[in-house]
């Protein structure tokens, strides 16, 4: 028990880190202007949802179900009442691990409206949208139903039977979806598609992708809850598809665009992590390999959604993340193997027929539709109410002076050997005046012309 706790907390800590590294990946990716705005946007999520969370998130998501499956008790752990100290210890690592799920969900969205959004408006959503849409399908999709104690659970989880280890459908068609319906209320950002709106730090892109894969590992090994031969197979299967689905992404890269890029590696990895994460202990070294080639080509392709039918989803998450999510969420339904997991189901492709795979179409059509139309109807309360984007003059001089009055780089020269930053320590100090006296008129008469 000890054991299965510790790797519990260690996964939960590991997911938790997966937000900072999504914040560097998606602040890479934007411009010099904004890339403040994109680092808060991720921090601010795990504020905002960490705190709700804790008061009554848990309990909508995993309270004893009160509507049918759709809906915990949100009274049953308020405050996480019951939930701490004592023997809950098991039961507190496993509150602290799904919190970090529900805070990158959150934060996963910030891409689809990157350089627009007031940062206000933003926390407003990230509470409403985690009560309304997170909460209750992570009830749908990860609370169980336990006959011994009582519990009923959620309807996709129980009553449907469809499988998602760890969450393509809570957390990567969920996010996607709203970031799509976001994207479509904020409109436009000024400029686009005519101006070239490329990556500032393509570093940064790469640091991210490597944090977010090193997270994952906790993302998915840690959903078995314990310590055991499952959490080795999630492992695994996460690491397989991920090599698999960088590959896939730079080929297709390669014969489109003639290059294989940074970015392009990036977004592979982290297409091929979302697509196993509802996969990963379903399948075998054959499935992980298949559904990270297929994703990163897929997801390659779909990048190009935006530009077709005319929606900025500013750094891709409808194409790699409700993308990505649908196919690893469907391949199950082909490439599952009872196997690698008794507690699985064998696809299509492993003699189990077309059943799996309508229980998997079933339960990603229903999260992309609550989730999407949810958001919009979200979004649009809050854009008539108080307002969700930024006006065009502050965009276009930028989001990260306008919101935060800073910017993510001061550049500043260097004169008479003091930098800007100590030249203002001393001038706050008393050692010099704010401003250095003036050259002289003309040059001294023993100046020697030659210098």
């Amino acid at each position: 028990m000890e054991g299965n706790t510790a790797w519990l907390l260690t996964s939960a800590a590991l997911v938790l880190l997966m937000t900072p590294g999504l914040a560097f990946f998606y602040g890479g990716m934007v411009r010099t202007k904004s890339v403040l705005n994109m680092l808060m946007m991720c921090f601010g999520a795990m504020a905002v949802v960490g705190v709700i969370w804790v008061v009554f998130g848990y309990s909508i998501a995993f309270g004893n179900d009160v509507t049918s499956g759709l809906f915990g008790d949100i009274t049953q752990y308020v405050g996480l009442s019951g939930l701490l100290g004592g023997d809950a210890l098991a039961g507190s690592g496993f509150v602290a691990f799904q919190a970090m799920f529900a805070i990158i969900t959150v934060a996963l969205i910030a891409g689809a409206i990157a350089d627009r959004a007031r940062f206000g408006a933003w926390l407003v959503f990230c509470a409403i949208w985690a009560t309304l849409v997170y909460f209750p399908v992570a009830h749908w999709v990860f609370d169980f139903s336990n006959e011994e104690s009582g519990h009923v659970g959620g309807w996709i989880a129980n009553s449907l039977g469809a499988l998602d280890f760890a969450g393509g459908t809570a957390v990567h068609i969920n996010a996607g979806a709203a970031g799509l319906a976001l994207a479509l209320v904020l409109g436009k950002r000024a400029g686009w598609p005519r101006e070239p709106m490329k990556p500032h730090n393509l570093p940064f892109v790469m640091l991210g992708s490597g944090l977010l894969w090193f997270g994952w590992f906790g993302f998915n090994a840690g959903s078995a809850l314990a310590a055991n031969d499952i959490a080795g197979v999630a492992f695994i299967n996460t690491f397989t598809a991920t090599c698999a689905a960088m590959l896939g992404w730079l080929v297709i890269e390669r014969i489109r665009d003639g290059h294989a890029t940074s970015l392009g590696a990036a977004s592979g990895v982290v297409a091929g992590l979302v697509a196993i994460t509802p996969a990963c202990a379903f399948v075998d070294t054959w499935g992980a390999l298949a559904i990270g080639v297929i994703a990163g080509a897929v997801c390659a392709l779909a990048v190009g959604l935006k530009y077709r039918f005319g929606f900025d989803d500013s750094l891709d998450v409808v194409g790699v993340h409700l993308v990505g999510g649908l196919v690893g969420t469907l391949l199950i339904g082909f490439l599952g193997t009872v196997a690698v997991n008794d507690g699985g189901a064998d696809g299509l492709f492993y003699g189990g027929g077309f059943g799996q795979l309508g229980k998997q179409a079933v339960a990603a059509g229903a999260v992309l539709a609550y989730s999407l139309v949810a958001t919009l109807i979200i979004g649009f309360l809050i854009k008539i109410t108080m307002g969700f984007r930024v006006d065009r003059e502050a965009e276009i001089a930028g989001i990260d002076e306008s919101e935060h009055a800073e910017s993510g780089y001061e550049l500043t020269g260097i004169r008479g050997g003091s930098s800007g930053i100590s030249r203002a320590a001393d001038t706050l100090a008393g050692k010099r005046p704010a401003v250095p006296p003036a050259a002289p008129a003309t040059a001294p008469a023993n100046a020697s012309k030659e210098g």
